[in-house]
């Protein structure tokens, strides 16, 4: 075992290869454009089946059918007591390739019982059969449909927070800095931003010391972007790389960060540039786990922390 890694992390990878093994491997196109991806998917949704295990029960949970964007979205409610309740918009991870509502929907109950607010999935349309800014859209929509509607699900729109983690964090940030420059702008309370994708640079001192061998590589995150935002050109816009956008006026962040992590370095470049514009922000980072840590709630003693950090954050923000 690396020594770096934590002891618990370590026992978690560990227990979810050996049931993974019993699965067909997990083989990536050269081609993210080879498409159709939906073998692909069944076979990472095999291998990650025990992520989304156990867990807290909620006073009541239901499946949405939202009119976004000519089509029908599926979206799914947490709720964990009486109504109204404040929401958080819960964007999943997964390179913008993979994931689902099924994948987080653990990780969304328990934010939903550490904060006492509504959480909800967003099943979002995913690469590389739809390419930026097909998803960011979509789930903007998602968030104009709640601020419109909520009211009638029992949610208090005027308190609403945008959260995701890995590429789910990428969208989280756009949505922050498109409703900010919005005509109609939908008022957020806060963004959570779990390990987020930042920027389109591979070139980071965490991309080089944890290139491969701690689940999320440089190899993968390659792969992730030529599936979400196929241009180089286009991999500029703001919307794509947050970390270069002017990033003043947002709302508050909490930022979690993963030690050992392709990642973590964008993230802590993100924490400085929030700062550095004004926004009010608390980072906390996790040292030895790996990116997406966060899905092995009940395993893994620093996502358990995760989650009690994050319901308190989110208890004084949408207060």
């Amino acid at each position: 075992m690396d020594p770096r890694m934590d002891a618990d992390q370590a026992a978690y990878a560990q227990a979810i290869a050996e049931r993974s093994a019993a699965y067909p491997a997990l083989v990536l196109p050269a081609d993210p454009r080879a498409a159709p991806f939906d073998e692909p998917r069944r076979i990472n949704d095999l291998h990650s089946a025990p992520l989304h295990e156990g867990g807290p029960v909620m006073a009541q949970t239901q499946e949405l059918w939202l009119p976004i964007r000519g089509r029908r979205l599926l979206c799914r409610l947490h709720m964990p007591g009486p109504r109204p309740l404040p929401v958080m918009l819960y964007i999943h991870g997964g390179g913008w390739v993979w994931g689902s509502i099924d994948s987080h929907d653990r990780m969304a109950r328990e934010y939903a019982a550490a904060a006492h607010c509504a959480v909800l999935l967003v099943d979002y349309s995913l690469s590389p059969e739809v390419v930026f800014p097909h998803a960011l859209h979509e789930c903007a929509d998602v968030a104009r449909w709640v601020a419109a509607n909520g009211t009638t699900l029992g949610l208090d729109p005027a308190r609403m927070v945008v959260g995701g983690d890995s590429a789910g964090g990428n969208l989280a940030a756009a949505l922050g800095l498109l409703f900010r420059e919005a005509a109609a702008p939908v008022p957020l309370r806060g963004l959570l931003l779990n390990y987020g994708v930042f920027d389109h640079r591979l070139d980071t001192p965490s991309y080089q010391e944890f290139a491969d061998g701690y689940g999320l590589t440089r190899e993968k995150m390659e792969f992730y972007w030529r599936a979400y935002c196929p241009e180089p050109a286009a991999r500029l816009n703001p919307l794509v790389s947050p970390l270069g956008a002017d990033l003043s006026a947002l709302p508050p962040c909490l930022l979690h960060i993963a030690g050992l992590d392709v990642l973590a370095h964008e993230n802590h470049a993100m924490a400085a540039r929030l700062r550095a514009a004004g926004v009010p922000v608390e980072v906390e980072t996790f040292p030895g786990v790996t990116h997406g840590f966060l899905r092995g709630c009940g395993a893994v003693r620093a996502a358990d922390r995760a989650v009690a950090l994050a319901g308190a954050w989110l208890t004084r923000v949408l207060a």
